[in-house]
């Protein structure tokens, strides 16, 4: 394996390697380290050429540029010291960094929608699988809402608004290795819609043994016992990617100015006319590179954050310090989190990456292979770059606006009559007296698409539904309806059949109730 071309230094190594992330400097360590950061670079070079070179022509050029890309990346996590925060100097962001969303709406629209729309190319984040709900292929192809998938809904959406208001806003998808191949096959299903849909490529990383800090990879190859040595490096790697396909400078020449980012599994990020008309409108001189739409916590939030040292700075959980993870997840400290909707100039990203400026905090993320290898890929998220642009801006908005499909229990609220979906578009009830999502918790029962499908002959009434608990073999007859907070528990061996025509309101169901065709 790869640990032969290791020098004979490796214990030392790995005990720099653990030193990484714990020790505070000192100068004799200092140098060695130095020593053992170039030793580990040059081990990396090497390895790097070997399997480039067993790569075919036609890739030869992509992954050399991700290589490029990946030393870069392997460079910045040789030099960090310790956690990558420094949580004395987390402060609340200062208060006109971030601006209350109808603040920005009480401007009001300019006549022309048309002209701000012609400057904007909506981009979505298209790089995951759905193997987190026991779907394969990728995400955005799961059915949403009356056969339609997430892409079907992004489409409708943009095509809409081409429509309404005349305009070419084109539609990018970023897709990883892992979604490209059957992305692109459904996009033919568009060729007649009135949006025109790009694709880039995010990068291919190798993933990184966990002593030796070298590729697993034996070569290029994406199959076999190759199958899971690479990765997309989350994503931060948006902006090298796109500027590197080309796509970026093509839509420059064709008069586009902002992308509004999304990830293409949260059905509330829509495109937002009061936010583009800010942008547009701002001074020359004042112009807004970077607009992050933030909201407001609630308790059942608690990955993201956010932070600041002067300038804006997003803080993912990944970085913070295990001392002071409950404090992060606490809702007074951080009282907002990224959506991971942004608002980011086009002409920006193409000055920072040509000047190599944009700087991320480095994300390790650890995983262990199938065949039990330890490994870690280094990853970026695509918000710290916030701290890089001139003028950036969060703008907290509605929950609404943050409506992501995680789960099968985030699935089971955007199937239901809480929502209404319009030209691709989901808004909450008219009907629904107060504006909060119910919480859903669905059993492993229901984890996966197929299984909780089947246990739904259909889809509850959930109008007046404030909490939801189901755990066990359940099954939900037709038109049930569900109110307040409803329990439903059957225990191991137990199975519970909810009637067709139920109605549950604040009642906890337990034991065993069959109901069988006669």
């Amino acid at each position: 394996g790869p640990s032969t071309s290791v020098p004979r230094t490796l214990r030392r190594m790995s005990f720099y390697v653990e030193g990484l992330s714990k020790r505070e400097p000192n100068s004799r360590m200092a140098q060695f380290e130095e020593v053992m950061r170039q030793q580990l670079e040059s081990s990396m070079h090497g390895e790097l050429e070997k399997l480039q070179s067993t790569a075919a022509e036609a890739e030869a050029e992509v992954s050399r540029k991700d290589f490029e890309g990946f030393k870069n990346l392997f460079h910045r996590f040789l030099q960090v010291k310790g956690p990558s925060v420094e949580w004395a100097k987390i402060n609340r962001p200062p208060e006109d960094s971030i601006q209350p969303y109808d603040k920005i709406k009480s401007r009001g629209l300019p006549d022309s929608v048309a002209d701000s729309l012609n400057k904007l190319v909506v981009v979505k984040l298209n790089g995951g699988l759905g193997t987190s709900m026991g779907c394969k292929g990728p995400k955005s192809l799961i059915s949403v809402r009356n056969e339609n998938t997430f892409l079907d809904l992004t489409v409708q959406q943009i095509e809409h608004l081409n429509k309404t208001y005349n305009t070419d806003v084109p539609l990018v998808l970023m897709n990883s290795f892992n979604t490209d191949e059957d992305t692109k096959k459904i996009l033919q299903k568009y060729t007649h819609h009135r949006v025109k849909i790009h694709t880039f490529n995010q990068s291919r990383y190798p993933r990184i043994n966990k002593e030796s800090l070298l590729p697993v990879a034996k070569d290029m190859a994406m199959t076999g016992e190759n199958g899971d040595v690479w990765y997309p490096p989350g994503h931060g790697d948006i902006y090298a990617s796109f500027y590197n396909s080309g796509l970026l400078d093509q839509l420059i020449a064709e008069g586009k100015e902002y992308i509004f980012v999304s990830n293409i599994d949260n059905l509330g990020a829509t495109v937002d006319l009061y936010i583009l008309n800010h942008l547009v409108s701002q001074p020359n001189g004042k112009r807004c590179e970077f607009i992050m739409e933030v909201t407001d916590k609630t308790r059942a939030d608690v990955k993201f954050g956010k932070k600041y040292d002067r300038k804006l700075r997003l803080l993912e959980i990944a970085q913070v310090p295990k001392t002071h993870v409950d404090e992060f997840k606490s809702v007074t400290k951080f009282k907002i989190f990224n959506t991971n909707n942004l608002w980011i100039s086009l002409v920006a990203i193409k000055r920072l990456q040509e000047q190599n400026a944009m700087d991320m905090e480095i994300i390790v993320n650890p995983k262990t292979l199938d065949g039990g290898q330890n490994v870690i890929q280094l990853e970026t998220a695509v918000g710290a770059a916030i701290k890089c642009f001139d003028n950036a801006l969060g703008i907290n908005v509605p929950r609404s606006r943050f409506l992501p499909v995680k789960t099968t229990s985030d699935l089971l609220l955007v199937m239901s009559n809480l929502y209404c979906l319009e030209a691709g578009s989901l808004t909450m009830s008219q009907k629904r007296e107060f504006p909060t999502t119910p919480h859903v918790k669905l059993g492993s029962s229901f984890t996966k698409v197929q299984e909780y499908l089947a246990r739904f002959e259909s889809i509850p009434d959930m109008l007046e539904l404030d909490h939801l608990t189901v755990s066990g073999d359940v099954t939900f007859g037709k038109h049930v309806s569900l109110k307040g907070t409803v329990i439903i528990i059957a225990n191991h061996g137990d199975r519970i059949d909810i009637p067709a025509g139920s109605m549950l309101e604040n009642k906890i169901v337990s034991g065993n109730l069959r109901i069988l065709d006669h």
